[in-house]
C-alpha cells in the first residue's frame, strides 16, 4: 500500500532556493495515547521512588553538585509531608562506563524496584541513554542539565528537559558576538566530545543567520593537556574574537593559555564557563568572558536566593547553573506526582500540563518536544562570580552590525 502524504503549502514570502520542513515536530506537541498504566495507593507503599541517573559522589566534577541539589530537593519535600505522608526517595543507577554497567543498572532499576520516573543523566549522551530506556518502559524522565536538543528531537513523549537547549541558547550569544566582532574575523575552538560538536554546530547556525563568517575551526582532544600549539596558531591569525565550546575544564584550560600567550581579544564560549569548576580553573583569566548565563542568583527571584542560601549552608558551596536547574526537575516531577497520584502515565500528563512552571531558574516552558523554550541572557565573569552582562543600546547594536556588514560587502567586492 502507498501512503500519499499532502505536499506542504507553498510560501508566497519563501526565498528562492529555501527549504521548508514538512514536519515542525517542536510546534506540534507529541501526546502519549497508549495505555493507563499501574495505579499505586499510597498506603501501599513505604516510600516513593525516584530513579536517579548520574553518580551519587559530591565529589564528582560534573554530577556532584547536580546529585547534591536533587538530595536538597528530595529531603524540603520530604519535611513538607513527603507524598501523602509517605517519603519520596531517590534510587541511584549509574557507573562510570554509563553505555555498559550504567545502562544494566538502570534497567534493573525501572524494573525491579518500582520506581515512578526518572532525573538524569548528566550530559547528552547518558540522557539519550537514559531517554531509550524510558521509551519501552513508559516512564517519565527529566533532564536536568543536557542542552543537546537532539535529545528530544527523538520524539518522545516521555522526554522532559528543562534545561534550554544548544538551538536556544546560540542565538543570543551568535547576536553578541556579531555585534562585537570585528573584520578580522571569529576563530572557533571545539572539543570532540558530543555535547561540544552539537553546541558548535548550533552556533554556526545561528552566526550564518547573522552573516558572520569564520577565519578557523580547530577540534582538539577533550580533556588533552597541552595546548601551546593549539594557542600559537591562534595568535598567528590574530583574530577579533574566539569562541571555545568545550566543557568547563578544557574551556578554562584554554582561556588562561590564550591569555598568558597575551591575546587580547574577545572571548566567548558556551554555558559550561558559569560552571563551578570554570571559575575555579580560571581564575582571574576568566574576567571579561561571555557566555550564556542559564542562571544568576544575584538577580533572579527570591526563591532562587533561598535556594543559594540554603544550598551554601548545607555543603559549604554556592551552587551554579546545573544545581539549579537538578533542583527545579525534582521539585517539578514531585509537584506532577502530588498532582497525578502514583500512575506512570498520569505522571507523563501532569509534567507536561504544568507548564508554564516558575522554579528557580526563571520560567520552564515546553515546546511540542519537551524541551525548555526559555531564552537565557548572557554573562561574564567579574570579581570570580558570574553576572549579568549589560545589555548594549538596540541602535548602537544594530548600527555597528550594519557598518561590519557594508564593510565585509565592499571587502568581497575587490577584485584580486
Amino acid at each position: 500500500m502507498v501512503l500519499l502524504l499532502p505536499l506542504a503549502p507553498m510560501s508566497a514570502a519563501r526565498k528562492p532556493g529555501a527549504v521548508e520542513p514538512f514536519f515542525d515536530a517542536r510546534k506540534h506537541r507529541t501526546q502519549y495515547a497508549g495505555p493507563a498504566g499501574e495505579t499505586a495507593r499510597a498506603a501501599d507503599l513505604e516510600e516513593v521512588r525516584i530513579g536517579y541517573f548520574g553518580p551519587s559522589d559530591p565529589k564528582d566534577p560534573l554530577g556532584g553538585d547536580i546529585w547534591l541539589a536533587a538530595r536538597l530537593a528530595i529531603e524540603q519535600a520530604n519535611a513538607s509531608g513527603g507524598y501523602r505522608g509517605k517519603p519520596f526517595k531517590l534510587m541511584v543507577a549509574w557507573s562510570k562506563d554509563p553505555w555498559g554497567n550504567g545502562a544494566k543498572k538502570l534497567v534493573g532499576l525501572v524494573y525491579r524496584q518500582r520506581i515512578w520516573a526518572i532525573v538524569g543523566g548528566i550530559d547528552g549522551p547518558s540522557t539519550h541513554l537514559a531517554e531509550q530506556v524510558v521509551t519501552k518502559a513508559r516512564l517519565t524522565l527529566i533532564s536536568p542539565v543536557s542542552s543537546d536538543p537532539t535529545t528530544n528531537l527523538a520524539n518522545v513523549p516521555w522526554m522532559f528537559s528543562v534545561l534550554p537547549g544548544d538551538h536556544v541558547t546560540a542565538g543570543p550569544l551568535a547576536s553578541e558576538i556579531a555585534r562585537r566582532t570585528g573584520p578580522n574575523g571569529l576563530v572557533v575552538l571545539s572539543a570532540d566530545d558530543h555535547d561540544s560538536r552539537i553546541f558548535t554546530l548550533e552556533l554556526r547556525k545561528a552566526l550564518k543567520q547573522r552573516r558572520v563568517g569564520l577565519r578557523r575551526q580547530f577540534e582538539f582532544r577533550r580533556g588533552a593537556k597541552q595546548s601551546g600549539q593549539l594557542v600559537a596558531q591562534v595568535l598567528e591569525i590574530r583574530p577579533a574574537a574566539v569562541v571555545i565550546a568545550a566543557g568547563p575544564g578544557d574551556s578554562a584550560r584554554l582561556v588562561g593559555a590564550l591569555r598568558a600567550g597575551k591575546y587580547e581579544g574577545e572571548i566567548f564560549g558556551g554555558a559550561a564557563m558559569g560552571r563551578r569548576e570554570f571559575l575555579a580553573r580560571a581564575a582571574d583569566a576568566g574576567r571579561g568572558v561571555v557566555f550564556p548565563l542559564l542562571y544568576n542568583s544575584s538577580k533572579s527571584s527570591k526563591s532562587a536566593a533561598e535556594f543559594s542560601k540554603a544550598f551554601h549552608r548545607k555543603y559549604g558551596r554556592l551552587p551554579d547553573y546545573t544545581a539549579a536547574y537538578t533542583y527545579d526537575a525534582v521539585r517539578m516531577l514531585i509537584a506532577a506526582i502530588r498532582k497525578a497520584g502514583l500512575n506512570r502515565a498520569g505522571i507523563r500528563d501532569a509534567v507536561a500540563g504544568l507548564a508554564p512552571w516558575t522554579g528557580v531558574t526563571g520560567a520552564v516552558r515546553w515546546d511540542g518536544l519537551g524541551s525548555n523554550t526559555r531564552a537565557p541572557s548572557l554573562g561574564t565573569i567579574t570579581a570570580g562570580r558570574p553576572r549579568a552582562l549589560p545589555k548594549p543600546p538596540v541602535q548602537d547594536a544594530l548600527t555597528r552590525r550594519s557598518v561590519r556588514w557594508q564593510s565585509l560587502r565592499r571587502r568581497s567586492c575587490v577584485t584580486p
